[in-house]
C-alpha cells in the first residue's frame, strides 16, 4: 500500500499538470478576453470601461450579469465587414490547407521510403525551417515575389515572361506564404502516420491483384487518415487566424480576421470589438476541433 500511493500521487500529478496548463493560458485568458468584450469603449487606459470586475461580489455579479448588453457581438455578427473577413479567412485558410496537404502527403511518403539512416537528416530538414526566425522568412519571400524580385529576375533572364509577374501585394503571395510556413506542421504528423504503417501489407494487395495505385488508395491513405487530420488542423486553425503573413505578403484588399482584430486593438483602440471578434473566432475554430475529437472516439469504437 504504501508504494502503491506515491504512485497514486505521481499519476494524478501527471493528469494536473495539463489541466493546469490549460487553466493558466487558455481558460484564465479567455475569460479575460470576454469580459474586455462585455465591456464599453472608453477614451481612458486602457480604452475601456469594464461592466464586470473581479472585485465585485456574487450578489452585484448576479445583478451585472442580468442586466449585460451583447452590443458589440451584435456588431460584430452583423456587420458586412466582419463578416467578409471571417468567409476570406476559412476560404484562403481551406485553400492553403488543401495544398499544405498536396505538397506534404508525397514528401513524407518518400521520407519514409528512404533509407532508414536517412530519416532522421530528412526530418530535420523538414523542420530546419524553424530555425530560423519566422519574420526572416517571410521577409525573404518578400524579396522573391516583388516585381524586381528574384524569382521574376530569373524568368526574365531565362526569356519565360517578357514583363514581371504581379505576384507580391496578392492573394497568391499569402497562399504562398501560409503553404510554405505551416508545411512542416503537416509533414510530421503525416511522417508519423505513415512510417507505422506496415511495408507487409501492400505485398499482401499487391499478391492479391491490386495496382500500386489502387493499394495506395484503399490502404496508404485510409492508415494515414490520423496523420492526415491531424495535419489539417494544425495547418488550417493558426492560418484563419493568421496576422503577419497577409500584412506583410498581401495588399490592402487582403482582407483576413487577423488584420481586422490588429486593426481594432491598435489602430481604432476599440478592445470591447477587438475582444469580441476574437472570442467568436475561437468558438468558430472549435467546431472543427469538436469534430475531429468526435471522429477520434468513434474511430476507436469498436
Amino acid at each position: 500500500m504504501s508504494a502503491r500511493a506515491p504512485l497514486s500521487h505521481l499519476r494524478r500529478l501527471v493528469l494536473a499538470a495539463p489541466l493546469l496548463w490549460l487553466l493558466m493560458f487558455f481558460l484564465a485568458p479567455f475569460v479575460w478576453v470576454l469580459k474586455i468584450a462585455l465591456s464599453k469603449s472608453a477614451l481612458s487606459q486602457p480604452p475601456y470601461e469594464p461592466v464586470l470586475s473581479f472585485s465585485d461580489s456574487w450578489a452585484v455579479w448576479g445583478e451585472k450579469i442580468a442586466s449585460l448588453s451583447f452590443e458589440t457581438f451584435d456588431l460584430v455578427i452583423t456587420d458586412d465587414l466582419y463578416l467578409a473577413a471571417y468567409l476570406s479567412s476559412l476560404r484562403l485558410a481551406a485553400i492553403a490547407t488543401l495544398l499544405t496537404l498536396l505538397i506534404a502527403f508525397p514528401l513524407a511518403y518518400a521520407m519514409t521510403r528512404a533509407p532508414k539512416h536517412w530519416r532522421a537528416a530528412l526530418v530535420m530538414l523538414a523542420i530546419a525551417p524553424f530555425w530560423t526566425s519566422f519574420l526572416i522568412r517571410i521577409y525573404a519571400w518578400i524579396m522573391l515575389l516583388k516585381d524586381e524580385g528574384l524569382i521574376n529576375k530569373a524568368l526574365l533572364s531565362l526569356g519565360l515572361i517578357h514583363m514581371p509577374l504581379s505576384m507580391f501585394a496578392t492573394e497568391t503571395a499569402v497562399l504562398i506564404g501560409i503553404v510554405y510556413s505551416y508545411l512542416p506542421f503537416m509533414i510530421l504528423p503525416l511522417y508519423s502516420a505513415l512510417e507505422r504503417q506496415d511495408p507487409a501489407l501492400l505485398e499482401a494487395a499487391s499478391d492479391l491483384g491490386a495496382t500500386p495505385l489502387k493499394a495506395f488508395w484503399r490502404i496508404t491513405v485510409p492508415l494515414a487518415r490520423p496523420g492526415i487530420l491531424a495535419g489539417l488542423l494544425l495547418v488550417f486553425i493558426p492560418a484563419v487566424g493568421e496576422f503577419v503573413i497577409p500584412d506583410l505578403l498581401g495588399g490592402s484588399d487582403t482582407l483576413m480576421i487577423g488584420r481586422s482584430l490588429w486593426s481594432e486593438f491598435f489602430d481604432n483602440r476599440d478592445w470591447p470589438t477587438a475582444s469580441a471578434v476574437a472570442v467568436l473566432l475561437l468558438a468558430l475554430l472549435l467546431v472543427p476541433l469538436m469534430i475531429y475529437e468526435r471522429q477520434q472516439v468513434t474511430g476507436t469504437q469498436p
